[in-house]
């Protein structure tokens, strides 16, 4: 590269370093109302060639029934227990997932042991999981243990890998202390595979509703957003499934904001204290 070709380039880097980045951030609000219009779109042409406005009514339709069930008190009592089936199903899977990972990072015999149950949990079909688990425990039961069972990979390998890329030098530091201890695992191990084990977090909790929707939907959860869109099929009100499918996706967006949200305001006000402690 020639030297008249660096220097423009390091010319341009000085005066717009977030020209790029920026602009890309100030379409992504248009893009995606865009992609709103798109799929309302759709959903109208599909409707106008198949012909049938009963399995795909008009997007003012599904409009009405969204608004009257977001401001609906049912809606928000079955979507809360929908979500504490989810967060009982994270909190499992991220206390058993931790526990293996750190086990699967340190040791590579138990790596090895528990990698065929890892690929078998993470490639079994759900429905097939399901109907195990409803021979097995009672139905009410079912859509916590199946989600659960579903997100511990996701989050036992990441906090593996974490564990394993953690410099080796780290941990000496503690070893000439003390031995490995639970205080250990909070002030040593989790502060430094974080990274790993938020990313995990924020995609095991979308996928995690999901997951526990559709296992509501199969086995016929009362007082769910399964059961909910079950009874919807079943008299053929479509505009609802279409409405709880928009409660659903804004569901999975708000969960999947929400930890970076706070983690983000936490390290924000982080960073003041320490700077304040600083100046002081």
């Amino acid at each position: 590269m020639c030297p008249r070709m660096i220097s423009i380039m390091r010319r341009n880097k000085k005066r717009n370093p977030d020209q790029c980045g920026g602009s890309r951030k100030s379409r992504e609000p248009f893009a995606f109302c865009l992609g709103i219009v798109l799929t309302a779109a759709l959903i109208q042409l599909a409707g106008r060639v198949k012909g049938d406005a009963l399995v795909f009514p008009g997007v003012e339709v599904i409009g009405r029934v969204f608004v009257r069930l977001l401001f609906s008190g049912h809606t928000w009592m079955i979507a809360a227990n929908s979500l504490g089936r989810l967060l009982a199903s994270m909190g499992i899977a991220t206390a058993v997932g931790v526990t293996l990972g750190l086990a699967e990072g340190m040791n590579d015999f138990i790596r090895a042991l528990l990698r065929p149950l890892m690929h078998l949990l993470r490639s079994i079909p759900m429905i097939v999981l399901v109907v195990i688990l409803m021979v097995l425990m009672p139905y009410p039961r079912v859509p916590v243990a199946a989600s659960s069972l579903i997100l511990l990979p996701m989050i036992s390998e990441a906090v593996s890998e974490g564990c394993r890329r953690i410099e080796p030098e780290l941990i000496d530091v503690y070893r000439l202390n003390s031995g490995f201890d639970l205080r250990i695992v909070f002030r040593v191990y989790l502060p430094l595979m974080g990274g790993y084990l938020r990313q995990a977090w924020v995609n095991a909790a979308g996928m995690g509703l999901r997951l526990i929707i559709s296992t509501e939907y199969l086995v016929q959860t009362r007082n769910s957003l399964g059961k909910a869109i079950y009874s919807s099929s079943y008299f053929n009100e479509y505009q609802d499934i279409y409405a709880y499918a928009l409660i659903m996706i804004l569901l999975v967006l708000l969960i999947g904001e929400l930890p970076g949200a706070v983690l983000r305001v936490y390290e924000k006000r982080k960073t003041g204290k320490k700077e304040q402690w600083e100046r002081s």
